[in-house]
């Protein structure tokens, strides 16, 4: 388990502010990921707004996209997405290699 799915864990939610100092993160940048389905907080405006602890981890790699490799908003969503895509694949694929 690394250090992120342990603070995801631990923390309940995090206010967009919260989000954004864990994430060493402007406000805007987080609005953007928000929409483009990145990060999926519950409240209706982003001062309302609470991230769940499954947020952060999704948002240090979005960050670490954007800083390594430049990628934009829209690119970070299908990147992660895509991610998302092959670890489910190459869990389907232990699980029969299991059987």
């Amino acid at each position: 388990m690394t250090d992120e799915q342990t603070m995801a864990e631990v923390v309940s939610t995090l206010s967009l502010r919260e989000l954004c100092r864990f994430c060493h993160a402007e406000e805007r940048w987080v609005v953007d990921l928000v929409s483009y389905g990145v990060l999926d907080p519950e409240g209706r405006s982003p001062n309302e707004w609470r991230f769940q602890g499954a947020n952060i981890p999704r948002a240090k790699k979005a960050k670490r996209l954007q800083r390594d490799d430049g990628i934009n908003s829209a690119g970070i969503a299908m990147v992660l997405d895509l991610l998302e895509e092959r670890d489910a694949l190459l869990r389907r694929i232990s699980l029969t290699e299991r059987s």
